[in-house]
């Protein structure tokens, strides 16, 4: 993406960004191009198949089999105001949908397992579509992981490490090195991702579109940027094959204790580095940004907000009572879509991407509820105390 007039083949995929344009500075990522021409016509009205495989003409080889991700609803949450539920997908998050392609791109360089890095979500997802492939599965985690990810990871019979969170990348790396396996994470300074990844992201946008049509907006909880980036290329796809006129403007709704994104775009470069304060929103405080992200903004014409654990808490709250419960990580996007309204109108519908389950949460599940007593004159005090007449 430094030079897009700049090509590779597409194997073995390239895992280190560009070897080209990229610098000690920053590491620009490639992405998968496609021979437009050959997209059947008449895919997004007339799609077959379940899971990504629906979109299989814009998307690398899916060699790794499914296990029925994408296909989430779009609920409507306030006239004109929609959340694309990630939380229905196989293993609770919008990871599944990256995963599925990369364990392809795995199994496809003939690897005979893969690499992670992740504390939550990217983790359990590699695990679940390592083993369904069957290859072996390394994540590299940290003592925070919440209890429902590291549920997931015993359960897919991962192998699971925990070191210091600076130990993470290094031994990432050398994992590589020494064993072959295929990481799936980012093992870049800056952050560029696995080019297969943001492919499966695409997919969002086909399925808000073919219920939806174009919004006018998207907003998305944004850590290192790739689903934003995804979602845009599909969107971008969309009007370049003359299926959709215009595309939306994408938000990037980043922690307000970070924001590498956010300094990027503000300094005009292509990546940042920033330092990060504590936020219940593990998931996507990031340190450094890299330059998908970017482009996807620029070329949208859409902006980066920092959204606080207050704005996100309220969010979390709000989406609860409305019978989604998200972790809170994942309700940056309407926390972000609540900022922005604000500042600016919208013409036509928004959508905000709710990235996975609140079972995710640091903490979720190690409370257990008081007892109390059955006899009727205590419930009934309870029920009254909770405006419940009787």
């Amino acid at each position: 993406m430094g030079n897009p007039d700049i090509a590779y083949p597409l194997w073995p995929p390239l895992t280190a960004g560009c070897p080209t344009t990229s610098t000690d500075e920053i590491a620009y990522p490639v992405e998968v191009d496609y021979d437009y021409d050959r997209v059947p016509p008449g895919l997004f009205e007339h799609a077959t198949g379940t899971g990504l495989d629906r979109w299989a003409p814009l998307l690398p080889p899916l060699t790794a089999p499914g296990l029925a991700e994408g296909g989430t609803p779009l609920v409507e949450i306030a006239d004109g105001a929609f959340v694309k539920d990630e939380a229905r997908n196989p293993t609770w998050s919008h990871k599944d949908r990256l995963n599925r392609c990369t364990v392809s791109a795995a199994l496809g360089a003939g690897a005979d397992g893969i690499v992670v890095a992740s504390s939550g979500n990217h983790g359990a997802s590699a695990a679940a579509y390592a083993t369904r492939a069957g290859l072996k599965c390394v994540v590299l985690t940290s003592a925070e992981t919440p209890p429902a990810v590291t549920s997931f990871l015993r359960a897919y019979g991962a192998v699971v490490l925990t070191v210091p969170p600076e130990a993470r990348w290094p031994l990432l790396r050398r994992i590589v090195a020494e064993t072959g396996f295929h990481p799936v994470s980012n093992i870049t300074t800056t952050h560029t991702g696995h080019a297969f990844g943001p492919e499966g992201y695409k997919t969002i946008a086909y399925e808000i579109f073919t219920e939806l049509g174009v919004p006018a907006a998207v907003f998305a909880p944004t850590g290192y940027g790739e689903l934003l980036f995804g979602v845009w290329k599909g969107f971008a796809e969309l009007a370049r094959l003359g299926v959709a006129m215009t595309t939306p403007r994408m938000f990037a709704c980043e922690p307000a204790a970070g924001g590498p994104l956010a300094r990027s775009l503000a300094e005009g470069r292509p990546a940042a580095e920033v330092e990060v304060a504590q936020t219940a929103a593990y998931a996507i405080n990031s340190k450094v940004s890299g330059y998908r992200p970017v482009a996807a903004i620029r070329a949208s014409g859409g902006r980066a907000l920092l959204v606080d654990d207050a704005e996100m808490t309220r969010a979390q709250h709000d989406l609860a009572r409305a019978g989604l419960w998200y972790e809170i990580s994942a309700t940056a996007g309407l926390a972000g879509f609540r900022q922005a309204r604000e500042q600016e109108e919208f013409d036509g519908p928004v959508v905000c991407i709710a990235t996975s389950s609140g079972f995710k949460d640091i903490g979720v599940g190690t409370q257990r509820p008081e007892p109390v007593d059955p006899r009727w004159d205590v419930v009934r005090r309870h029920l009254q105390s909770s405006g419940i007449a009787c």
